[in-house]
């Protein structure tokens, strides 16, 4: 029988393909488990019919303001239920979510409130100060909605012409809500750190989203019913799309405005928290809170990070806390995370400094990625599973972004040769495991010779008094660059430059070692990265 037999008559319609979206996972959370607890914030406690309810309302509100297909609605909101709303309704009228990172600063915001072309901005009143200054800047002028969170009690201004809960009580909570007219439709935008010129706007698409999300319940062996705190931001890559993975497994959402110890204990503690994610500055605030913060874990909590690996200290930590680590690694260009460290259990059995060496590789490719590998950057080829080979990082699949809104060259180097450029150099192991060795422009080539910063960092983590580090080149007459440390010490510990440069000579070869050692402490991102672009400038000055 002809391959045309297998085609001829069997097309596609409606009852047998529809478009791949995450936004049925809560209309199907309402329709089984109504009652089932969804969201906790403070002292506010909301169904899952009452999730969804808010949601349609949500939806209703927008298209009763002219926004629909292809229109662009911004947030600059913090962890909160409404948050968790604009990840349904937004797309519900088929308008693209476009989350903003509530630590940038007001030209970046308004950049991207006139690139994104926002028809309508909904911001936290925490936020106003931000927001105000913004909507100065930019040329776009927006419909602004406030949103006024009961649980937040500081300063802050109301800016808009709308209040969200006013919109929502005189909404439709029974709205007809629009799924995607085809699952390749954009569902989210968001903008990359921006931290070389002007942020690139990486779009999303349902059919992606949709996948990811599903990803993370494999992933995360989420059985029914989890309980995830919200730690990670829903701003950063669309919280991982992990709000949307909770609600295809009816799990609740435990909102959190701001990452604190005792905040992160009490919730872990009185709602029973299974999982949580975080960069490892999270990991630090919990190993670092003081006895009267801390509360007892009801059971084994799953922690997964991304960013830096986790360095042996920290794992022995955080599992004798009560943590049970996972490492990921992804970017915004891939929805997050899309690599897991996989972890065979017979590894467990191995000597703590062998396993943590296992535990800090990357992995391997999520069930929803079709690839993943490490090639050559000009001829594409694989790189031998070698361990020691470096090459680029390069994923294919469905949960790759669809490209750079309005930037068609970046898109185009992005994808060259048909595999998305991550711009991350390692190596892949003769498992196929890959890992880390720096990004591109990390790579210090100290005369003629390439040093990893993440090596380099790794032992700077071993040095007892070590609370965070990181290694940049700094320019040199004589060797091109030399690596320079920045070194944040624990509460209490000391240490000097000379004793820093020692230990390392224990640990690595001598071209390696860090010529100089700063002691500050370490600029980061708002969701935890160090911002070695800043350490660059600080490097040229030491």
């Amino acid at each position: 029988m002809s391959q045309a037999s297998y085609e001829r008559d069997l097309d596609r319609n409606p009852a047998n393909h529809q478009p791949l979206t995450p936004l049925g996972f809560l209309e199907r959370a309402a329709a089984v488990f109504p009652e089932r607890m969804a969201v906790i914030h403070g002292p506010i406690r909301r169904s899952y019919a009452e999730f969804y309810e808010r949601a349609r309302r949500l939806a209703s509100a927008l298209a009763k303001l002219g926004v629909g297909r292809g229109d662009t609605v911004a947030v600059l909101m913090a962890n909160t239920p409404g948050m968790l709303e604009c990840h349904y309704g937004v797309p519900m009228t088929g308008a693209v979510l476009n989350t903003l990172n509530t630590r940038l600063d007001a030209g970046i915001i308004g950049f991207s409130l006139d690139h994104g072309e926002a028809k309508v901005l909904i911001t936290d009143r925490e936020f106003a100060k931000l927001a105000a200054p913004a909507l100065t800047l930019a040329r776009n002028r927006p419909i602004v909605i406030d949103y006024d969170d009961p649980v937040y009690d500081g300063p802050g201004d109301l800016i808009g012409e709308h209040d969200y809960e006013t919109l929502l009580a005189a909404a439709d909570p029974d709205f007809a809500w629009w799924p995607p007219q085809d699952e390749w439709d954009a569902i989210s935008l968001n903008y990359t750190s921006g931290t070389t010129g002007d942020p690139k706007g990486v779009v999303y698409h349902h059919r992606g989203a949709h996948l990811l999300a599903l990803g993370n319940i494999v992933t995360c062996a989420m059985a029914k019913h989890p309980v995830y705190l919200w730690t990670l931001p829903m701003f950063h890559c669309n919280g991982w799309c992990f709000p949307w993975s909770i609600s295809a497994v009816a799990g609740t959402h435990v909102c959190l405005r701001q990452v604190r110890a005792k905040a992160m204990f009490d919730a872990i503690a009185d709602h029973g928290v299974t999982h949580l994610c975080g960069a490892p500055i999270v990991m630090s605030t919990l190993l670092n809170a003081p006895p009267q913060e801390r509360r007892p874990l009801p059971h084994v909590v799953q922690f997964y990070t991304a960013a830096a690996p986790p360095p042996e200290a920290i794992l022995a930590a955080m599992a004798g806390a009560g943590f049970n680590v996972t490492h990921l690694y992804g970017l915004t260009e891939t929805y997050g995370p899309s690599v897991i460290n996989d972890w065979n259990e017979a590894w467990s059995e191995l000597p703590p400094a062998e396993a943590a060496a296992l535990k800090a590789r990357q992995g391997v490719r999520y069930v929803p990625l079709e690839a993943l590998d490490v090639l050559d950057p000009e001829t594409l080829a694989p790189v031998p599973a070698d361990g020691v080979t470096m090459g680029e990082v390069m994923f294919r699949g469905n949960v790759v972004m669809k490209g750079y809104l309005k930037n068609a060259p970046a898109t185009r180097a992005a994808f060259a040769g048909g595999w998305f450029h991550s711009g991350d150099l390692g190596v892949k192991h003769r498992d196929g495991y890959i890992q880390l060795k720096d990004r591109s422009k990390d790579i210090i080539i100290s005369g003629g010779e390439n040093i990893s910063s993440i090596e380099v960092e790794d032992a700077l983590y071993r040095h007892p008094s070590v609370q965070a580090a990181a290694v940049v080149a700094r320019p040199d007459e004589r060797w091109g660059e030399t690596p320079c440390a920045f070194v944040e010490l624990k509460p209490g510990a000391a240490a000097t430059a000379e004793e820093i440069i020692a230990w390392c000579r224990q640990h690595l070869a001598g071209f390696k070692c860090p010529r100089h050692v700063v002691f500050t402490e370490l600029p980061k991102t708002s969701t935890g990265k160090i911002q070695k672009f800043r350490l660059r400038d600080m490097a040229k000055a030491v």
